[in-house]
């Protein structure tokens, strides 16, 4: 079921009964990359979600990141009530999630960061300003390649070619100029410092052989915050809960108690 959060700003699907439960999409993604999951998830939890701003039919916000999470904090709150939350992001959904926590500490009582971080290196700011500019130069057709490189290996790519078709096309339906400023938020990003008011308990999850946001990110992010734990989720990618459903779950399920 559609429903329209934070004054009719944010379109997000709910389904089943139970505690609120967020799912937050990557930048090179859409909700769908939840597909696999939410079957599982919507037996024991109220399951919702959002299309992050800018994205679908969800409105776009100016003022970088720090307005998408206080955009997104007003659609969790709307959605939940007085009912804590779970918070699950991945990717760029990860650190649109840790930055509303940080903005918002009553917001949430879990958070699930995958395959996320604090902050990117030098190497991986500049990846970010290169997928600006050559979108900017020649669209987002340009850089798809890149993108499902940074989403899925090259083997696993091959094996799997109608959900990489059907990926592609996802990809291209973004907004060109979303991207952009996302893409201009992350290269500048660093909530490092902020990590000690996050006080709620964090699970954070990474693919093995994530190159988007390898796993010395998610072990940086996890050493700053003062109630987290690592798991590495074996043979994944960027977008692990689409790759290996089941290995993700696996991973959760205990947290999620």
């Amino acid at each position: 079921m559609d429903r329209l959060l934070a004054n009719g700003t944010v379109n997000a699907v709910q389904s089943g009964e139970g505690p609120p439960l967020f799912l937050f999409h990557s930048l090179l993604s859409d909700r769908a990359s939840f597909d696999a999951i939410v079957p599982a998830l919507e037996k024991s939890f109220r399951t919702i979600v959002p299309e992050l701003p800018g994205f679908g039919r969800s409105r776009a916000v100016a003022g970088g990141l720090a307005a998408v999470a206080d955009r997104m904090a007003e659609a969790v709150r709307d959605a939940a009530g007085a009912a804590p939350a779970i918070v699950l992001g991945n990717g760029y959904g990860g650190f649109v999630a840790l930055q509303m926590a940080i903005r918002h500490p009553e917001i949430a009582g879990k958070l699930i960061l995958a395959d996320s971080g604090a902050a990117f290196s030098e190497p991986g700011r500049e990846a970010f300003r290169n997928m600006a500019k050559v979108s900017r130069d020649k669209g987002l057709e340009a850089i798809t390649d890149v993108a499902m490189r940074r989403l899925f290996a090259p083997e696993f790519q091959a094996q799997h070619p109608e959900l990489m078709q059907d990926r592609r096309a996802a990809f291209l339906r973004t907004d060109p100029d979303v991207f952009r400023a996302a893409c201009d938020a992350l290269a500048s990003l660093d909530l490092r410092a902020k990590l000690a008011a996050v006080q709620v308990p964090v699970l954070v999850l990474v693919g093995e052989h994530d190159e988007a946001t390898p796993p010395p990110m998610s072990h940086e992010l996890a050493a700053g915050l003062p109630r987290a734990e690592v798991k590495i989720i074996p043979g994944c990618a960027h977008v692990p809960q689409l790759q290996a459903p089941r290995q993700f779950l696996a991973a959760i399920e205990g947290f999620l108690l």
